[in-house]
């Protein structure tokens, strides 16, 4: 992991911290290509050239920023998705992997 990235995760709960890990690996499991981990705007991004999906914690969910969130609306129709297009997943909420999967292999 990204050494800044590491950082800016570790203030947040263990809770937190296994969902972002969890997540984190759902995005490079979901493509062939190599990944650029960095923080952009102190927000963790990855990186497929132009492309990104971007991980935001809170302290009780974790936003997806990724393009391909809205082509899976109904896929998602559980989980919260906010007016910019993101996907917010809580602590008391399952990971829908195998959708996030497909979002993140077709954003990336």
């Amino acid at each position: 992991m990204n050494e800044q990235v590491k950082e800016y995760i570790d203030k947040y709960s263990d809770e937190i911290i296994d969902m972002y890990n969890n997540l984190r690996q759902v995005i490079f499991d979901s493509v062939s290509c190599e990944l650029k981990e960095t923080l952009w705007a102190k927000i963790p991004s990855y990186y497929a050239g132009e492309s990104f999906v971007r991980l935001i914690p809170f302290k009780d969910h974790i936003n997806i920023e990724a393009q391909a969130v809205t082509w899976h609306k109904e896929e998602l129709a559980g989980y919260k998705i906010t007016p910019k297009g993101m996907v917010q997943i809580y602590l008391k909420q399952d990971i829908p992997y195998e959708v996030l999967k497909q979002i993140f292999a077709e954003t990336l």
